[in-house]
């Protein structure tokens, strides 16, 4: 039998570890696809149930989470208004790139019924509400202790859009920072206009 040289064979475990390395940063990124046995998700306008993640054209699932004055807010209480649900994190630099266009925004769109939900992603009220000290935000921020929310949308990456008509529609889904002209775009496909 042939012997592999030691220096050959420190190559080849330093490039298993390597793709070991990359698999894990993949999956803590972007997590494990769920399995089909994953609890079902309420439509809102629809008592239906739906197996499959959320896609443009189809209701949103429904959600209740606490904004950061302690109150409970559910999706639903949302319909007949344009809604942006916006997942995202302190730690994401491209949250943080967006957030003062989306702050902007809603600004202007508010008298227009336009709600921001801001979903953070298990991080503490403390951390959060810092987050929106520093960039003066005035819509709503969400916690998501744990992820469950993110999990039942199945997000993959931050920041991740969701915009819903106000039917409660899933109009667009968008993965990662938005321009400008992006933002406008997918808010003249809710009904806002500039």
């Amino acid at each position: 039998m042939k012997r592999i040289p030691a220096g050959t064979r420190k190559g080849y475990l330093l490039g298993a570890g390597m793709l070991v390395l990359l698999a894990l940063i993949v999956i803590f990124t972007f997590g494990f696809p769920e399995s089909p046995d994953s609890p079902s998700q309420t439509k809102i306008g629809n008592a239906s149930n739906s197996e499959t993640a959320p896609e443009e054209d189809a209701f949103a699932p429904d959600f209740k989470l606490f904004n950061l004055e302690g109150e409970e807010v559910h999706l639903s209480d949302f319909q007949g208004q344009p809604v942006l649900i916006n997942f995202w994190a302190t730690w994401c630099a491209p949250c943080r790139i967006e957030m003062p266009a989306i702050q902007n925004r809603f600004e202007r769109q508010a008298e227009d019924g336009f709600v921001v939900l801001a979903v953070n992603y298990d991080e503490s009220l403390e951390e959060v509400q810092a987050f929106a000290d520093e960039l003066d935000l005035t819509f709503d921020l969400l916690l998501d202790p744990g992820g469950e929310i993110q999990r039942r949308y199945r997000i993959r990456g931050y920041p991740t859009s969701v915009f819903l008509d106000s039917s409660g529609v899933i109009q667009v889904l968008h993965i990662g920072v938005m321009t400008e002209s992006q933002l406008d775009t997918y808010l003249a496909e809710i009904g806002l206009e500039k």
